[in-house]
C-alpha cells in the first residue's frame, strides 16, 4: 500500500503516535510519504521526555519513509531545510494526497 500522513501539528504525543503508525507501516512493506505543513513543519523542534520525536522521525527515514515539508511554510518561519524537513511544493503536497491509496492528517 501507499499510504501518506500529513502534519500539521506539534503535540509531542499526537506527532509521535503518527510517526508511529509510519514506521510500523514500512515494516509491513508499505510506501510511506510524510507531509510537513504549517507547525508541522516545526517537527524537529519539539522537544519532549515523554515523547522522542526526532528519534521515532529518524526511524521512519532509516526505514525508507519519505518527508517533505511546506517550502512556504518554513520559509515563513525564516527555517532552513533539514533532513525530516526538506523544502518541498505544493505540487508535492497535491501528489501526496494524489497518488497515495490512503492519507491521513495528525
Amino acid at each position: 500500500m501507499k499510504f501518506g500522513i500529513i502534519i500539521t501539528q506539534t503535540e509531542p504525543e499526537t506527532v509521535f503516535n503518527g510517526l508511529r503508525l509510519a514506521f510500523y507501516s514500512l515494516q509491513q512493506g508499505d510506501q510511506v510519504r510524510i507531509f510537513l505543513s504549517g507547525k508541522g513543519v516545526d517537527i524537529d523542534k519539539i522537544e519532549d521526555p515523554q515523547f522522542d520525536v526526532n528519534g521515532q522521525a529518524q526511524k521512519v527515514l532509516d526505514a525508507g519513509g519519505e518527508f517533505l515539508a511546506c517550502g512556504t511554510c518554513l520559509k515563513l518561519r525564516n527555517y532552513e531545510e533539514s533532513e525530516i524537513c526538506p523544502l518541498s511544493t505544493l505540487k508535492d503536497h497535491y501528489e501526496v494526497i494524489r497518488d497515495l491509496d490512503k492519507v491521513i492528517t495528525v
